[in-house]
């Protein structure tokens, strides 16, 4: 076996292009990935991210739709989180891939852009899509809770089901709300970061951190939104605790988890090199 420098194989022009295609990218390369795709989703118009948004918001009705069918049909034992929690990625797994638009996502990507530029006008610019999305995917996730408080499309086991789903986020604190908002915002972040060169574990990749997304109790913003909102149209509980007890406090810790944890500490390892 042939050897150069006493270690390094020699390998044929063909060889070294192989082993390149096999290595695993460098954290410079996933960082720009995701920075490109940051600065495609700040050009996009206020309308398109609207419609976009509005949809992701619609979609993730099926998180809620999916635990609720699996929980109904499983007994009332520990373990049943472990395998009701599978269906909390449906909505997820339908955003992501369906390339829609989803609030926790752009906790990290217009970030990269805005990190890198550092001026007013990129801020301004984040904070119109923040705006836009968050209100599009509320509007979409109050949407669907109603559809599914409000008529007979689900059998009434399974709409107890969304009940006891949606009350046990809706009865936490809110520092305990805001706190766990900060994991799940962690992960969301951290999925987005890892899905451009996931290639096909990109489902994998979406339902593993997702389902610990929802076996954890951690909480976000909209698919919350669509479980605390499906308690208000039903008169489980007023509107002012699902806003300000569960929804704002969410959405610091999204934003907190999302940003600083993922978003800045990821870019400062690339700019520290």
């Amino acid at each position: 076996m042939d050897e150069r420098d006493g270690n390094e194989l020699q390998l044929t022009e063909s060889e070294h292009k192989e082993a390149e295609e096999r290595s695993s990218v460098t954290v410079r390369v996933v960082h720009e990935a995701v920075r490109k795709e940051g600065e495609d989703e700040l050009e996009r118009s206020s309308q398109a991210l609207a419609f976009s948004g509005f949809a992701a918001g619609l979609s993730m009705g099926f998180s809620l739709i999916g635990e609720g069918l699996i929980r109904s049909h499983l007994p009332d034992a520990s373990w049943r989180p472990l395998l009701a929690k599978f269906g909390y990625s449906f909505g997820f797994v339908l955003v992501v891939l369906g390339r829609q638009q989803l609030f926790t996502e752009n906790t990290l990507t217009p970030i990269l852009p805005l990190l890198h530029r550092k001026d007013r006008d990129t801020l301004l610019n984040v904070l119109r899509l923040w705006i836009v999305v968050l209100l599009a995917n509320l509007a979409g996730a109050l949407a669907m809770a109603w559809v599914l408080g409000n008529t007979q499309a689900f059998q009434p086991d399974v709409r107890q089901a969304f009940h006891d789903i949606g009350m046990e986020g809706a009865t936490l604190p809110f520092k305990v709300v805001m706190l766990r908002g900060v994991f799940a915002g962690w992960l969301i972040a951290f999925m987005v970061w890892l899905l451009p060169f996931a290639e096909s574990a990109r489902v994998s990749v979406i339902v593993g951190l997702t389902w610990l997304v929802g076996v954890g109790g951690f909480t976000h913003v909209i698919a919350g939104a669509v479980e605390v909102f499906f308690l208000s149209t039903m008169g489980a509980i007023p509107w002012q605790q699902a806003l300000g007890g569960y929804i704002l406090p969410t959405l610091l810790g999204n934003i907190i988890g999302g940003v600083s944890l993922v978003a800045a500490l990821n870019h400062a390892q690339v700019v520290s090199k």
